[in-house]
């Protein structure tokens, strides 16, 4: 009687320790796949950034000779 009580507590604590380590492992990875991802998200924005700046110097270009070609009046 008493070996089967130990038994089932010895049972029930590798259960509870195998539960923690797949919830551990599952932490795990989805840092890892956050971290993957903000990785790639910051190499987008950074191809984003540049092509807006380059846009934006292309119309402030733009708006200085039409300034000067006299179409744009204040």
């Amino acid at each position: 009687m008493q070996d089967q009580k130990i038994e089932k507590i010895a049972a029930f604590a590798v259960n509870i320790t195998k539960m923690l380590v797949i919830i551990y492992l599952g932490f795990v990875e989805v840092f890892k796949i956050a971290k993957l991802l903000i990785e790639n998200l910051n190499t987008e924005f950074d191809i984003s950034r540049k092509w807006a700046s380059q846009n934006y110097s292309i119309l402030k270009k733009r708006l200085a000779e039409d300034k000067v070609a006299g179409v744009i009046e204040n």
